[in-house]
């Protein structure tokens, strides 16, 4: 699928699109992984019924009264948490016409304290959709091992539904979660 950016705005202009939101929940982390190598941020993504990685969140429904309206809906059926997504946590739009379907992403940010997080990672196995939709949640290392490969790299590597590795990317860089050498060395070395 061919993603191009669109404008928020126009994109609820266009007629015959799916809508679907997705949200990056991230937190700073003062963790070390072996007691050594900095953690930074905790990032959540899931791993989804098909198999790839994702975002939680879905398509949106007529009967939802606003994008985040459906957003906060997929969001507390997939991890079981509320966490009122606002207009302001938008962070991009994207739209594709490649068949079988037209398609806009919406993609959100939101930044919590690392307990607010854990409280999700926690409460996501009593949602819903686990075990159905989500298989689980999995957090992003945001950290390169000696080997050039493990850890962000090798997570790079793996499997993505539609744009969610471009959302990741695009995200890690706009927030300064990732310094961008270390970025720009990953995506080499991820074999993508």
């Amino acid at each position: 699928m061919n993603f191009g950016p669109v404008s928020r705005q126009d994109s609820l202009q266009l007629k015959g699109y799916r809508h679907a939101c997705h949200v990056m929940i991230y937190a700073p982390s003062d963790e070390k992984l072996f007691g050594k190598i900095p953690v930074r941020y905790a990032v959540l993504m899931q791993l989804r019924f098909d198999g790839r990685l994702g975002f939680p969140g879905g398509f949106v429904d007529p009967a939802d009264g606003s994008l985040e309206e459906g957003l906060n809906r997929e969001v507390g059926e997939e991890l079981g948490a509320g966490l009122a997504l606002a207009e302001s946590d938008h962070m991009c739009t994207h739209a594709c016409s490649t068949p079988p379907q037209k398609l806009v992403t919406h993609f959100y940010t939101k930044k919590l304290s690392l307990a607010e997080l854990q409280d999700i990672e926690r409460g996501a196995v009593t949602a819903r959709e686990h075990g159905k939709e989500v298989m689980g949640l999995v957090r992003v290392p945001l950290y390169t091992l000696r080997d050039g490969i493990g850890g962000l790299p090798a997570f790079l590597s793996n499997s993505f539904v539609g744009n969610a590795r471009c959302q990741l990317v695009d995200a890690l860089r706009s927030l300064q979660l990732v310094r961008e050498p270390w970025l720009q060395l990953a995506i080499k070395h991820s074999h993508r």
